[in-house]
């Protein structure tokens, strides 16, 4: 499968009937923010450490999650990983998979975005093949990838060590950004359809227009910029509208009355 391109380099190539019938569709979904209402990580840190032991963790990193804040990027990725130093490293990984299993579940049925469930539902009635991509660990973020019945995964792996503890790192890099663009194009390139929507398996060459499927993606945030402006068409999933950082994006609002 060839690279993805920049989404105004391949736009044209199926303007004229977005649905693409027939065609290998890939619908790409964020997770905090775009599936759910607000972020995951604190509440899942709480769930497995406790909030006080949370709350203990987080004073000290306090300069650094404020520069998180205000600028994003790689200041975001340290102050995250520096976060789950202080709260996940020593824990046994299994015990906390098993808890954050729960964890997202419950999370997502308690905030999940209904317009967007609408639209991931209207896609895997065309279907198209559907992922969620996200920053958030991949440990919960599966789970609730399972429950909604969804094709693949991409999320933040954390690392475990040999003893079978996590050492409170990534395992990789954190999923944002370009990040999310490369795991999503390796997710591609290791599956495709096969018979009937919504089906996935080891695939050998290339398929859809021009070797790559056509892509949907859906975002809320500067992270997940990079994926939306790869996509066949991105949309802003967000709330800032006009005054986001998504802002030359399509609205959630014009592709829910599209159909």
């Amino acid at each position: 499968m060839t690279a993805l391109e920049p989404r105004s380099a391949r736009v044209a190539m199926a303007r004229t009937d977005e649905r693409v019938p027939g065609g290998d569709v890939v619908a790409a979904f964020d997770f905090d923010g775009t599936l759910t209402r607000g972020g995951s990580v604190w509440r899942f840190l709480s769930t497995v450490c406790g909030r006080v032991a949370v709350v203990r963790a987080g004073i000290p990193l306090a300069p650094k999650l404020l520069r998180a804040a205000l600028f994003g990027g790689a200041a975001a990725d340290e102050a995250k990983e520096a976060l789950f130093l202080r709260t996940l490293a020593g824990l046994d990984a299994a015990r906390v998979e098993e808890r954050a299993e729960a964890f997202g579940v419950q999370h997502y049925a308690r905030r999940c975005r209904i317009k967007v469930r609408a639209r991931m539902d209207w896609h895997r009635r065309q279907g198209h093949r559907l992922v969620i991509v996200s920053a958030s660990p991949e440990f919960y973020v599966r789970a609730v990838g399972d429950e909604l019945g969804v094709d693949g995964v991409v999320a933040t792996r954390l690392e475990v060590g040999p003893d079978g503890r996590l050492t409170g790192r990534f395992e990789g890099r954190n999923c944002r950004g370009e990040e999310k663009l490369d795991r999503l194009q390796a997710w591609l390139d290791t599956t495709a359809p096969v018979d009937g929507p919504g089906a996935a398996a080891p695939r050998g060459g290339a398929h859809g227009r021009g070797g790559h499927p056509y892509l949907w993606a859906y975002g809320n945030s500067a992270g997940d910029r990079r994926l939306l402006e790869a996509a066949d068409i991105g949309v802003d999933a967000g709330h800032l509208g006009r005054v986001g950082k998504l802002r030359r994006f399509r609205r959630l609002g014009d592709v829910l009355t599209a159909w």
